[in-house]
């Protein structure tokens, strides 16, 4: 297998920074700054190294590396609880309906209100694969590995998962929702708040959000017409996530009204269907044909791998090819845990 995924190291700051650059903004998890990208690995770097099993603010930052190269060209994030330390503000659209007798008519207007409803749960998030990668199941690699990562580590995480999705941001990086909404109370444009956001975190918005709620009536159509709409590029992720079990119930993040989408843990797809073996044999022998293409993953923590490989079963466990017993640095006896490839 020609691709891995790890646990980034502070060896991996230039390339995050680099493919930071080429987000074009509204990436909250990954902004172009290296004192933020700095913070974020040694806080990765502190949860890797936490052996025991109580649920806390950690943060898992994992890249995706080129196994002959060594180049790093995805990454992807997974938050073991959030809303520790700030406030984990969304949207939530809600509907009030009001009648009149004297005009016989009945009114429903929708409602944006202000939410924590979210707090305590754990998010995935962070995904950014390289343009020149954007092929061959890579993006499902770096997606779907956080789910095994989180079913090997099931007590550090939230009965509760979310996943953010950037939301519709025009030509000059600017947010329709923003601009129609918190814009008006905070004196300055969408792309200072999200930079903001991104390394200072979200208290300015307890500070300065308005706690009372929005009637989306009033708001200009533009902006009414982007709630809850993923951004083109993230089509493809809200995809993947709703294959996983993920739904949107009508939780909108506050600053580009992109959809939230949640799931119970246990029943995400990838964590329900996901099966533990022992290495039995590693086959050179192994491939199309004579065994199924799965997503593999080894290792604890800071060990944790994970791949694409052959895997066959027999009674003893299970055979898997080379290449992948290589990237994931197992052996015979080892465990892996595995799921189909879908």
């Amino acid at each position: 297998m020609t691709h891995r995924i790890r646990a980034a190291t502070p060896g991996d700051l230039q390339a995050l920074y680099e493919m930071a650059k080429l987000t074009g903004g509204g990436f909250t998890n990954l902004p172009p700054d290296r004192k933020a990208l700095i913070t974020k690995l040694e806080k990765s770097a502190a949860a890797f190294t936490r052996d025991d099993d109580e649920p806390a603010d950690d943060l898992f930052v994992f890249v995706l590396e080129n196994v002959a190269t060594g180049e790093v060209r995805g990454t992807c994030q997974v938050f073991a609880m959030v809303g520790q330390k700030w406030p984990f503000y969304s949207y939530r659209i809600g509907a009030l309906t009001q009648h009149s007798e004297e005009l016989g008519r009945t009114f429903r207007a929708d409602i944006l209100n202000l939410s924590t409803d979210l707090e305590g749960a754990s998010e995935v998030g962070g995904l950014f694969l390289h343009p020149g990668e954007r092929a061959g199941g890579l993006g499902m690699l770096i997606a779907r590995s956080r789910y095994l990562f989180i079913r090997n580590h099931r007590a550090r995480f939230a009965d509760r998962t979310l996943a953010e999705l950037r939301g519709v941001i025009d030509e000059a990086g600017g947010s329709p929702f923003w601009d129609g909404v918190a814009g008006r109370f905070f004196g300055m444009s969408f792309q200072e708040a999200d930079e903001f956001n991104a390394k200072y975190g979200n208290q300015f918005i307890a500070d300065l959000m308005p706690k009372h709620p929005v009637y989306i009536a009033m708001l200009s159509e533009h902006a009414r017409s982007v709630i809850g709409k993923p951004h083109p590029s993230g089509r493809a992720a809200m995809r993947m996530l709703e294959d996983e079990g993920f739904a949107w119930e009508n939780y909108v993040d506050i600053f580009d009204g992109g959809p939230t989408m949640t799931a119970r843990t246990d029943q995400i797809r990838s964590v329900r269907e996901a099966v533990e073996s022992p290495v039995a044999r590693i086959d050179p022998s192994l491939c199309e044909g004579q065994g199924d293409k799965r997503l593999v993953s080894a290792g604890r923590l800071a060990g944790f791998r994970a791949a694409y490989g052959w895997v066959q079963s027999g009674e003893d466990g299970v055979a898997i090819d080379p290449a992948c017993a290589a990237a994931l640095g197992v052996a015979e006896g080892d465990s892996i845990t595995h799921v189909a490839r879908w």
